[in-house]
């Protein structure tokens, strides 16, 4: 009975540790969180305790995380560039959330069907249907003429030739 209970199953053998699956999120909401708060509640708090205390605003907000050169904003954009070209490279290799395995022939690009494709396309998961008839495809012929070469018409009515030119200027 307890070497049932050591012993684990493959799908806990593939579970991942919260926080090994969860931190690139947490990272990015916690530096999203940071900004708001530093840039837009901060100032807007400190003005107010500004003219509830003095009457009006004698000082700016400095905003913490710039201080020391903005630091904190280069190194949480290494962190979260490294941690979007590391996910990249694995969802190239194949690794994804949940353990799906698509089958080797599944695209993730779709391609519109070209004028000259017959072939039938299956939107959604309903079965293919079957055509108990081929429709004659449309052809194109031209309806239009050459223009003439007549600019005008004189003052008898007679169209008026192209004219001349000798020589360009």
């Amino acid at each position: 009975m307890a070497e049932e209970i050591r012993e684990m199953s493959d799908s806990e053998k593939k579970k991942e540790d919260w926080m090994n699956s969860k931190w690139r999120p947490m990272m990015g909401w916690m530096y999203m969180a940071v900004c708001m708060a530093d840039f837009i509640l901060f100032p807007i708090l400190w003005s107010i305790i500004q003219v509830h205390g003095g009457g009006e605003v004698k000082m700016q907000w400095q905003p913490i995380t710039l201080q020391g050169a903005g630091l904190f904003h280069i190194a949480m954009g290494a962190v979260l560039g490294i941690a979007a070209y590391g996910r990249t490279q694995e969802k190239m290799n194949g690794a994804n959330n949940g353990g799906i395995q698509l089958p080797s022939n599944a695209g993730t690009t779709y391609i519109p069907p070209s004028a000259t494709t017959t072939a039938n396309i299956n939107v959604g998961n309903a079965p293919a249907a079957t055509p108990s008839y081929a429709a004659p495809r449309p052809t194109y012929t031209p309806s239009y003429s050459a223009p003439s070469t007549a600019v005008g018409m004189s003052s008898t009515g007679k169209p008026m030739p192209a004219p001349q030119i000798d020589e360009p200027l």
